[in-house]
């Protein structure tokens, strides 16, 4: 049996974080390493190695994991940070950016990030314009294997972060994802759990590249996770 994937999970305390932290229960193939500012809660049968500390020291840390791969699941919402552009860009392009070239530094072949539909570093919107820049230097820095995951609306349920027109939206969006078809299924709604699972899958393929999953790839990605999963049991 081959060694585990040593895989640095950010984000670990977001909704798609958590759900990746519950689709590893069980695995053996990964080993789960968070790196965080605060304390992650973990969710029931999880193990994960928790490196805690501020920003400034993440350099160290990153080194001292070394990890094989990595799953960013880093962002912050402008709402978070009241209003102000260059404070979440300072979170979902360069500390991404920042951490991803700790990563690749201290070894790590592997990347996989947690991006949106429509990014594009060409995109009128800043939140997509901001997404697609940090596709875009990600790229740039040499990984042997870049997946990057754009899903639509997330589904799921959200800790300690209200998000009263996102909960309405994913309400309806199951209804609204009927009528997308075509090139428009890539803006259909997603579980969070799916996205985790599909991030899970994509760094444990063997195939180098830079690989762009939309909805269905997506789905594709986390239907393989799954599955493997259940022929484990």
């Amino acid at each position: 049996m081959s060694d585990p994937v040593r895989i640095l999970l950010l984000g670990g305390s977001g909704l798609v974080g958590r759900c990746v932290l519950e689709q590893a229960v069980g695995r053996g193939n990964v080993r789960l390493v968070g790196l965080a500012r605060r304390e992650v809660a973990l969710p029931p049968g999880a193990r994960m190695e928790v490196h805690l500390a501020p920003v400034a020291g993440w350099a160290q840390e990153v080194a001292t994991i070394a990890p094989s791969h990595v799953i960013c699941a880093l962002g912050t919402t402008i709402r978070k940070e009241r209003g102000d552009q260059a404070a979440f860009v300072a979170v979902d392009r360069d500390l991404v950016l920042e951490v991803a070239r700790l990563a690749k530094a201290a070894g790590a072949r592997g990347f996989a990030v947690v991006s949106s539909v429509g990014a594009d570093p060409a995109a009128k919107s800043f939140y997509l314009r901001t997404k697609g820049e940090m596709e875009a230097g990600l790229a740039r820095i040499g990984f042997d294997r870049l997946d990057v995951l754009r899903p639509g609306l997330l589904r799921g349920a959200r800790s300690g972060d209200a998000r009263p027109l996102e909960r309405i939206a994913g309400i309806v969006a199951p209804l609204a994802d009927l009528v997308l078809l075509g090139e428009q299924r890539r803006y259909r709604s997603i579980r969070a759990v799916d996205v985790a699972a599909a991030a899970l899958q994509a760094v444990c393929e063997k195939a180098a590249g830079r690989f762009v999953h939309q909805h269905d790839g997506i789905a594709r990605l986390a239907s393989k996770w799954q599955r493997a999963g259940r022929e484990h049991l």
